[in-house]
């Protein structure tokens, strides 16, 4: 079996285990109420200073699988763009880390920054490996998946909101359904490209809200 056929049956499981999870992530239309402002968990997440975050982090996470799905196509078909997407997708990284220096400070922000850009240079090397067919396909992958695993830590190190199961659980996800859009592209298996796009988009748009969610949650004082 070609190796390619392997890395998507593997993620398939992989993606059809994680849905078959019970879901935890926290629920933005809890109404909880907030001890220091005297609100509503789901009225603080209909002001205007939590729909403007929200919209915001939505634009950062959709620019993140956005330009790693150019850079999967540049990168696969030698197109001459490939380090001028790369250089792009590396400023969204950049940008993520901002995004959070209004709640975390900046060291906080750097260090996410960096976390991010590690897991943009690791798919790099997924993407190469795989166009490849190198036996340093499956190193890159848990790579990966560990780089995931820290994101994850230090998110749920930050905000009780964001649990570390989860965000886990979210990030394994999108590392899954990038690979389904590498394999598809490479098997020329245009309709499993796509469809692992299309998952992938609606997946990182929940992700990013309910990072929106926790943080309207832990400073509610704030919005």
């Amino acid at each position: 079996m070609h190796r390619t056929t392997l890395v998507i049956a593997a993620a398939s499981m992989t993606l059809a285990g994680m849905l078959a999870q019970p879901a935890n992530a926290v629920d933005p239309q809890s109404t909880q109420t907030d001890t220091a402002g005297g609100r509503s968990t789901a009225a603080v997440a209909d002001t205007k200073a939590a729909i403007e975050l929200k919209m915001a982090m939505r634009k950062l996470w959709e620019d993140h699988i956005t330009y790693t799905r150019n850079y999967i196509i540049s990168a696969l078909a030698d197109l001459p763009d490939r380090d001028s997407v790369a250089k792009r997708l590396l400023q969204n990284q950049d940008d993520i880390g901002n995004a959070i220096k209004p709640f975390y400070g900046e060291q906080a922000g750097q260090k996410l920054a960096a976390l991010l850009r590690d897991h943009i240079v690791i798919a790099t090397e997924v993407v190469d490996a795989a166009k490849s067919n190198s036996k340093q396909l499956d190193a890159a992958q848990k790579k990966w998946s560990a780089n995931g695993k820290d994101i994850a830590a230090f998110l749920s190190s930050a905000n009780p909101n964001w649990p570390k199961q989860t965000l886990e659980n979210m990030l394994e996800t999108h590392l899954v359904l990038t690979t389904g859009e590498v394999v598809g592209r490479l098997n020329k298996d245009w309709a499993a490209d796509i469809k692992s796009y299309d998952e992938g988009h609606l997946h990182m748009l929940m992700f990013a809200d309910a990072l929106t969610d926790g943080i309207t949650k832990q400073f509610a004082a704030k919005f």
